[in-house]
């Protein structure tokens, strides 16, 4: 794809922040967030809240290329945020969408396991039948369909247990409040991939590099599972060996029963990523190898 101008929604998100970063030698981003600002400065404005003043923002930046990191994802919120979920994660897409149609430009969107019902046995596939369990799960699939009936050409990521090194994240709350307590209890009975947001930003730049011959849906995760109980061990591990904590909490099991919120939980979430591997090319870490390059990031922006 020839150097291409970029509107990127959701830019200062968790996200937005990688995306930023990796998009930028395929041409000029143009960023907008909700506020209006980016780190200090004026930026484009994007209000999901209100879908249709989007167009008009596409239709005055002109672009070749809509990257859309902005979600409503408070899971729990979203249930008694229904009408506001579903204005931002499926009419706003469905109006994106229907603007990029208009102007030819490509649409890349992100969605999330949650589709899913959770009671899965193997790693879900992306043509297996969405069931989700929740008001955030079928507000996503809903802005999975608007994308897919507009026309535009788009390229749909299913995704899962995104952290980073910053924003807020499951990594960063186990980091301060494992530095705050001799013991944590987490959930073991729920299963996933954590998934760096860097990895999802690095192959969303690769896929734009060397674009599908049409539309679809990717499911991006790296490989191997999880528990949150496994993933928190696993964070307290690496940071101790890299000096971000003085020592590792006693990690404590406990059951989703244990821990009740208002939004169901997936019990499985693993994604299959066999498409994904084969029609870009891409060879994915382990959730392991992922953490590791996320905590190393985390070590030297402290040294």
């Amino acid at each position: 794809m020839a150097r291409a101008r970029i509107l990127l929604l959701g830019a200062d998100g968790q996200l937005g922040t990688e995306l930023r970063r990796s998009l930028s030698p395929l041409g000029g981003i143009v960023p907008a967030t909700l506020a209006g600002t980016l780190d200090g400065q004026p930026c484009e404005r994007a209000d999901f809240a209100d879908p249709g003043s989007l167009p008009a923002l596409v239709e005055r930046v002109a672009p070749d290329i809509v990257v859309n990191a902005a979600a409503h994802t408070a899971v729990d919120r979203a249930e008694s945020e229904r009408d506001l979920a579903w204005r931002i994660n499926a009419d706003a897409p469905g109006a994106l969408a229907d603007a990029c149609a208009r102007r030819g430009a490509w649409l890349v969107h992100y969605s999330t396991d949650y589709v899913f019902d959770g009671n899965g046995t193997r790693p879900y596939r992306e043509d297996d039948p969405p069931a989700p369990p929740g008001v955030y799960g079928a507000s996503k699939l809903a802005g999975e369909d608007a994308v897919r009936a507009s026309g535009a050409r788009h390229m749909i990521f299913r995704t899962a247990w995104v952290y980073a090194a910053h924003s807020h994240n499951f990594l960063r709350t186990m980091l301060r409040v494992g530095a705050e307590r001799d013991v944590l209890r987490v959930v073991a009975d729920q299963v996933g991939t954590p998934t760096p947001a860097a990895l999802i930003a690095d192959v969303t730049a690769h896929a734009l590099q060397h674009p599908p011959a049409g539309s679809g849906t990717w499911h991006l995760t790296p490989t191997g599972q999880t528990s949150w109980h496994g993933f928190a061990e696993a964070i307290f591990a690496g940071a101790v060996e890299r000096g971000l904590l003085p020592r590792a909490p006693k990690v404590e099991p406990i059951t989703t029963a244990d821990y009740p919120t208002p939004a169901a939980r997936p019990a499985y979430s693993v994604l299959d990523t066999r498409r994904l591997r084969a029609d870009f090319g891409v060879a994915l870490p382990s959730w392991q190898d992922g953490l590791g390059r996320v905590l190393d990031q985390l070590a030297r922006d402290a040294g």
